[in-house]
């Protein structure tokens, strides 16, 4: 957990870091960095090498490797430790508080800056890479490619995504990223999927999504995997969350993303309030997204 390897920044030196970026710059090219090679990556010398091979060990921020060779490779711990070290120096971040959320794919903290800030860690590829490596657009073109890049460009794209989108769109005000992280601001409100609307709510509620939905469209982006559980539901509105899988309205899937978006969070409120969405139809719904012409549900219904 990102909070328990929050103090140990503080306890590495800085010969630690060196050692941990030389891990991370030699998982670039093997899945294990050869010990031989880390005087090189790391530019310390042989008798360094190996007392912050042992510090880094005992704090769980490597793991070794002893099969045909001897090689390490970061933990997950060790690649949030350098992400941490990376805030910290650039002064966007002063300290680790509560977890907010941890899925499949991402770990998000509360963190203290200037203002109260949520911190999201990509996990993508981390425990079932293969599967990811497959799933994305991102990584499918590159013969090796570890963990740690999946998740980074995840965070690329998703800064890239908020970046574009805020203002114009509900969606979280990005501020920092380094490697697989992205500093945003902390959400008001409640996931959609855990809130309870009264009926004459929920059709106003999926309107203000596919709003947000048409107003991402209208700046060029598609969700691309708009479901229940990346919308946020307050009293200032909605917010619209997890942008890694984003992509462009000109790629060539764009509309079946858009689609498919339509359908997941319309489908949800038919399922949850069938009372409030009475002849819904979603491809003209996606239609109207597209076409820049969308108002409410109700008034593209059967």
């Amino acid at each position: 957990m990102v909070q328990n390897v929050a103090p140990v920044v503080a306890e590495l030196e800085p010969e630690d870091f060196y050692l941990l970026s030389g891990v991370e710059q030699g998982m670039r090219f093997s899945e294990w960095v050869q010990r031989g090679k880390l005087t090189e990556f790391a530019r310390l010398d042989a008798e360094e090498v190996d007392y912050r091979i042992d510090r880094t060990l005992d704090r769980d921020l490597i793991e070794r490797n002893t099969i045909q060779y001897e090689g390490y490779k970061l933990t997950a711990e060790g690649y949030d430790v350098l992400a941490l070290h990376t805030f910290a120096e650039r002064d966007s971040v002063e300290g680790v508080g509560a977890p907010l959320g941890v899925g499949k794919e991402s770990d998000v903290v509360e963190v203290r800056s200037y203002r109260p800030l949520a911190l999201k860690f990509h996990r993508e590829g981390y425990t079932n890479f293969r599967e990811v490596h497959r799933g994305r657009d991102y990584t499918s073109d590159k013969d090796h490619t570890s963990w740690l890049y999946t998740a980074r460009i995840a965070a690329e794209r998703e800064y890239d995504a908020l970046e574009a989108l805020y203002p114009d769109v509900s969606v979280p005000r990005p501020v920092d990223h380094n490697r697989h992280a992205v500093l945003m601001d902390r959400m008001a409100g409640v996931e959609l999927s855990k809130a309870t609307l009264e009926t004459e709510q929920a059709a106003g509620v999926l309107d203000l999504i596919l709003r947000e939905v048409a107003a991402a469209y209208r700046e060029g982006y598609v969700h691309a995997d708009v479901s229940e559980y990346n919308v946020f539901v307050s009293e200032d509105g909605v917010t619209l969350f997890d942008w890694p899988q984003a992509v462009p309205t000109d790629h060539e899937n764009a509309r079946e993303f858009l689609d498919r978006d339509v359908a997941n969070i319309v489908g949800y409120f038919e399922q949850k309030y069938p009372g409030a969405t009475p002849g819904v139809d979603p491809d003209r719904i996606a239609a109207a997204v597209a076409e820049d012409e969308f108002e409410t549900a109700a008034a593209l219904a059967d």
